[in-house]
């Protein structure tokens, strides 16, 4: 399965959610390419943290130069964190894609942006099109702030895209965990960030649950 997680606007937490998936997956005893196609290389720069605190398991990241199919035969899932600074790679990594996974933050410029993304999917792709799913990221942690909730119904309204219900909440431990070279669910596994994750996962790789 080649997963995609992208958007048009920075601050969506997509390479903080790519890290989180592929040390899941390698915890899963999955064998799992992550490429980091966004020249910021936010993905390689706390690979490189794992790899000096000596963490494990070790995760497999290349860069952009590795968007091609037949670098991704021998691996059960890949992962592709994208960014618009890049264009060209950007509808690449879409051209491999099974699926394409949008993180969205609760504000109404992130639900704009969104739309835009899934206009751009839709011109991009020639052929079939990936799958394409959204969640809201980084919400809202207090009952009485609607924001996330309003998100959520904008999203469900948009045709063509799978809406996913399960959320990760805007927590501190996402960006201290993701500073330290962890996941969210290896610096505090019991943790409500982790169960969010959790469940999160439950709906995207059903098939490793167990493992």
């Amino acid at each position: 399965m080649i997963t995609v997680i992208g958007s048009l606007k920075g601050g969506s937490g997509k390479s903080t959610v790519t890290f989180n998936l592929a040390v899941w997956l390698a915890m899963a005893e999955t064998d799992v390419l992550v490429v980091d196609a966004d020249p910021q290389a936010t993905l390689t720069d706390v690979t490189e943290i794992r790899i000096e605190e000596d963490f494990e398991p070790n995760l497999n990241v290349k860069d952009s130069s590795f968007l091609a199919r037949k670098h991704f035969k021998g691996f059960d899932e890949v992962l592709i964190d994208v960014g618009t600074a890049d264009i060209e790679s950007l509808k690449k990594a879409l051209s491999l894609a099974d699926r394409v996974l949008i993180p969205v933050p609760p504000s109404q410029a992130d639900i704009w942006s969104t739309q835009r993304f899934l206009r751009f999917v839709d011109e991009a792709i020639e052929g079939k099109a990936p799958d394409l799913l959204t969640f809201i990221n980084r919400a809202d942690t207090h009952h009485a702030i609607r924001e996330s909730d309003e998100a959520a119904a904008a999203l469900v309204s948009l045709s063509g895209v799978k809406f996913i219900k399960q959320r990760l909440c805007q927590r501190t431990v996402f960006r201290r965990s993701f500073s330290e070279g962890l996941a969210v669910f290896e610096l505090e596994p019991r943790g409500k960030a982790a169960r969010e994750f959790y469940a999160l996962t439950s709906v995207l790789f059903p098939d490793y649950l167990g493992e």
